[in-house]
């Protein structure tokens, strides 16, 4: 099941991919003041090629002061203005178009492990019919495992996967693959099927056996499953978890029940989309706040993982009244940990200890609700 911390964790992949995208518009921006003073090879009239490369050189410096908020003069130039103009107009489009792609690609990557969820438990059906099929072996104890009619049988499965996607019924080639590669070499496949008169614990440990060994394992099932989502470093404990819970859920009349992602995904999903917001359209009053506290380094090289955590963090203890200042900083901390530089944990703690602290006392922090008093 989903909880803040994994919700943070895709909201700051989207925003490295989408900071990425950001430097790359950047260059696309400088890429069209140079195309805009490339001599036109089609004109009938003499290029002047030192002159071009002389307002192309100039328009470049101009693009990048102004970009680092600097002032500029208007350039008496035409043309040198025309570019400029053209090159901050690509930028914002192509900056905006990102914007809106991975704020929504987050909530759909979110949503993915639903289906990959109902893959799991799809394919251990899907297994045992292939298994059925084949001549070589007698899979007859598989075919009356509880847990496969129970799965198969599943109204509420069918309906999800219909509607979130997790059928397997147009790659029964690639599951002969996985039956013949992964399942019949497997010494537990083989004691399993070789049973005359099973118990419920068999057919259960044998379930169990499969998902965690031969489906989640290292295998070429997991790898397979790995090239269908970015993020499975991350999802894989989430959907095992589920699948283990609903494994567990069998009952003795033979019915299962399917586990949520969230327990309210519309306040998880309001969530994502309010930090993702809030830490890429940071208030520049942040920027000089964190440039301020970051004694010896420009903001700039700061590695994109630490300005991320950085802005998440500051976006969260200004905009979610209802979480504590602590759990904030706690929360952070230990993203820093997992996913940034062996020093960032200690260089995270420090600086948000101390914006927090600056920004409680000015006022900028503001925590309502029950035991949200004490946030210093």
């Amino acid at each position: 099941m989903l909880n803040r911390r994994t919700l943070r964790i895709k909201i700051m992949q989207s925003l490295f991919a989408y900071e990425q995208c950001k430097e790359a518009n950047y260059l696309l921006a400088l890429d069209s003041i140079d195309a805009f003073f490339k001599p036109d090879l089609n004109s009938m009239k003499i290029q002047d090629k030192e002159l071009l490369k002389g307002q192309r050189e100039v328009a470049v410096r101009l693009f990048e002061k102004k970009f680092r908020g600097e002032p500029i003069a208007e350039s008496p130039d035409p043309r040198i203005g025309q570019s400029l103009d053209e090159a901050f107009a690509l930028h914002t489009k192509l900056t905006k178009k990102d914007f809106a792609y991975f704020r929504k690609q987050t909530i759909i990557e979110v949503e993915k492990i639903n289906e990959i969820y109902f893959s799991v438990l799809n394919l251990i059906p899907s297994l045992e019919q292939v298994a059925s099929q084949d001549k070589r072996i007698n899979a007859g104890v598989f075919s009356h495992n509880p847990v496969v009619k129970a799965l198969r049988d599943n109204v509420d499965l069918r309906r999800e996967t219909l509607r979130k996607g997790g059928s397997w019924d147009h790659q029964q080639d690639l599951i002969r693959d996985w039956l013949r590669d992964c399942l019949k070499p497997d010494k537990s496949f083989k004691e399993y099927i070789a049973l005359t008169r099973p118990s419920a614990e068999d057919h259960a440990g044998f379930v169990k056996h499969l998902v965690r060994k031969i489906i989640l394992g290292k295998t070429p099932i997991n790898a397979w499953l790995e090239e269908q989502d970015l993020w499975w470093a991350e999802d894989h404990e989430i959907v095992r978890s589920m699948v283990d819970k609903t494994l567990k859920s069998l009952t003795e009349q033979g019915s299962l029940e399917l586990q949520k992602l969230s327990l309210n995904w519309e306040d998880d999903k309001n969530f994502v989309e309010k930090l993702f917001h809030s830490a890429s359209q940071l208030d520049p009053y942040f920027h000089e706040l964190i440039a301020s506290h970051t004694r010896n380094w420009e903001v700039d090289r700061l590695p994109l993982t630490d300005r991320i955590i950085l802005h998440m963090a500051l976006a969260e203890m200004t905009d979610f009244p209802n979480i504590p200042v602590k759990v904030t900083i706690n929360e952070y901390i230990e993203l820093a940990k997992e996913y940034s530089t062996p020093k960032s944990r200690q260089f995270i703690n420090g600086i948000l200890d101390a914006l927090s602290k600056e920004m409680v006392n000015s006022g900028r922090i503001k925590k309502s609700g029950r035991g949200l008093i004490d946030n210093k």
